[in-house]
């Protein structure tokens, strides 16, 4: 049996850098929760990154879009110079989708 470590994720685009043939997108998944009698907005900021066809894509993601975002969980880690680990997890897109175009939507996908 193959083990696997996957993430989904439906939320709005904050941000999107372009770089060469990578993409990395920070996206808001908006939860409430429950202060005194009233509910709030709790957003939860994820930065994805984005390879090959789906970097290609990114061009017509725009700041506000509702997308859904799924793929694969990746961590890694590296010893910085004074010995301490640090370890870091990267959300690697396989496959987006954009609900809904926000006001500064780029186009169609």
């Amino acid at each position: 049996m193959q083990n696997i470590a996957e993430f989904r994720i439906i939320g709005r685009v904050g941000k999107i850098e372009i770089k060469d043939k990578v993409a990395f997108l920070d996206i808001a998944a908006n939860y409430s929760r429950k202060v005194g009698e009233d509910w709030e907005d709790d957003p939860h900021w994820n930065r994805a990154t984005l390879f090959g066809k789906n970097a290609e894509r990114a061009d017509r993601i725009g700041k506000g879009d509702l997308l859904h975002i799924a793929g694969r969980v990746r961590q890694s880690s590296y010893q910085r110079e004074d010995g301490e680990r640090i370890f870091h997890v990267d959300l690697i897109v396989e496959r987006f989708a954009t609900l809904l175009r926000g006001e500064n939507g780029r186009g169609g996908d």
